[in-house]
């Protein structure tokens, strides 16, 4: 992820009740370039061993859900009894944070199984929305200044007299997806929070772009899904071999990955100065 802001401290009133938050935004950006380990690789498979180093690596999240006081504010941006938040280790957009539930009756289920429980499911999607305040937030902290919708605002707020009704600004909220994956490739349940903009140089092949660009990403307020939902099925549906479709302008590339990653560019530099 790129940072394009001075620090600033995550508000306190934004963080949820009885919640350790972190100054967490402004510190993962260059340590995450610094990194050199892999990401976690996806499979099916139910025999591995224990001692699989794969499947170590799907079990990652894990040590987040039980010890979230021992890693530093720029990985974890806030904990309390019922939740950690987290920046993803290998962001696909230049915002990308995960919800991780810690109730140990669910975090080893697959979410189409754990949100069948309505009442977990509504005290996860309330969760979402505030760690979406949290993102639209920093959203505004990293690109208001190149917005043109909040120079339009910043501009009338500073007319002398001001006009009779502001410019609404920028809605960040809007700019934010949050939802899971139909076969999540991390063993732990999670919820993705995360920018459009899909610009990030852990954006790597079909797999990374098509997995958050297709039904194969699941808005958490679609769940449960009804039973002849399509999305139950992923692989039948072909989701993550489909063309790559450019999320902002629709344009088709193909399979020109390398392509469409520079068309990306391009477009989230248009993006941010909306």
């Amino acid at each position: 992820m790129t940072d394009s802001g001075s620090e600033a401290e995550i508000p306190e009133a934004s963080a949820p009740t009885n919640t350790t938050t972190r100054n967490a935004f402004t510190e993962l950006m260059q340590s995450s370039r610094n990194r050199k380990s892999k990401p976690a690789e996806d499979t099916s498979s139910r025999m591995l061993s224990r001692n699989n180093p794969l499947l170590k690596s799907r079990d990652a999240l894990g040590e987040y859900i039980e010890k979230p006081e021992s890693f530093p504010s720029s990985i974890v941006v806030y904990y309390n009894d019922d939740f950690v938040a987290i920046h993803d280790r290998f962001p696909k957009s230049s915002l990308h944070l995960l919800l991780l539930p810690r109730d140990s009756s669910k975090t080893r289920m697959h979410p189409f199984d754990a949100f069948r429980d309505a009442d977990f499911l509504r005290k996860v999607q309330a969760e979402v929305k505030k760690l979406r305040t949290l993102a639209a937030s920093e959203l505004r902290r990293r690109y208001g200044k190149e917005s043109t919708q909040e120079k339009v605002r910043e501009e009338a707020m500073e007319a002398d007299p001001p006009p009779g009704e502001l410019p609404p600004g920028r809605g960040w909220d809007r700019e934010i997806m949050s939802g899971i994956h139909a076969h999540p490739s991390m063993n732990h349940l999670h919820v993705h929070v995360i920018s459009k903009d899909r610009h990030s140089d852990h954006l790597k092949h079909r797999k990374h772009y098509n997995s958050f660009a297709t039904p194969f990403f699941i808005d958490v307020d679609d769940l449960p899904l009804a039973e002849d939902d399509a999305r139950n099925h992923p692989g039948r549906e072909g989701y993550l071999k489909r063309d790559f479709i450019c999320w902002r302008c629709g344009r088709n590339y193909g399979n020109k990955f390398r392509e469409l990653k520079n068309h990306l560019g391009k477009e989230f530099e248009e993006w941010r100065k909306m």
